[in-house]
């Protein structure tokens, strides 16, 4: 590590950051199981932080950012990247899907169990959802974009990704409202059922 105070102050800036947003993200989920979303406020959420209310929407926009952020979109595109370059789209989703899921941790499952139940049970959250699932379809599409050799707003690129993402959802939702889900478990088949080209 540098001495150098200014070397080494983004990466402490960043961590700080990081360690904000996971605890006010903490707190809501804990303030949401104990009394419920609707009878949460930001200001109750902020508090139960330790930041102050301006603090917590530099983080998060709403409530329902709260609870749809997840650290892993950045993480999963770096693994997806990294997968060799004759791995088709879905062999290297499912390449990248192994690496990420297989290395977090129980705590971070059963957040992200926590994030899904609420999402199935509150109306609002799933109407956030669809922009949520929307801005992750338009990031991946361009991953699967330069893998293919295509410009993004490819029609088929598109249609493609959309495929990957509904199949995607539709095999990690009943997983989500299980209590220690296997998520690997669950979307292993997903990758089979896509790699046979969706025979039914």
């Amino acid at each position: 590590m540098s001495d150098s105070p200014v070397a080494d102050r983004p990466g402490l800036r960043e961590r700080k950051k990081a360690r904000t947003k996971a605890a006010i993200q903490e707190a809501a989920l804990r303030l949401f199981g104990e009394q419920g979303y609707e009878n949460t406020t930001v200001e109750q959420i902020a508090d139960a932080a330790e930041v102050s209310p301006s603090t917590f929407f530099r983080y998060f926009g709403s409530k329902e950012d709260v609870v749809l952020y997840d650290a892993l979109d950045p993480i999963l595109i770096g693994a997806f990247r990294a997968q060799p370059p004759e791995l088709g789209p879905v062999q290297a989703m499912r390449a990248a899907m192994r690496q990420v899921f297989l290395g977090l941790g129980q705590s971070y499952i059963e957040e992200m169990s926590v994030r899904g139940r609420l999402v199935y049970q509150v109306p609002e959250l799933r109407e956030a959802m669809v922009n949520d699932m929307i801005r992750t379809s338009t990031l991946f599409a361009q991953e699967i974009a330069l893998r293919v050799g295509r410009p993004p707003d490819d029609f088929e690129v598109r249609v493609f990704t959309g495929a990957i993402m509904g199949a995607l959802l539709a095999g990690l939702l009943p997983a989500m409202l299980e209590e220690h889900p296997d998520y690997m478990k669950s979307v292993e088949p997903v990758f089979d059922f896509l790699e046979k080209g969706m025979p039914i």
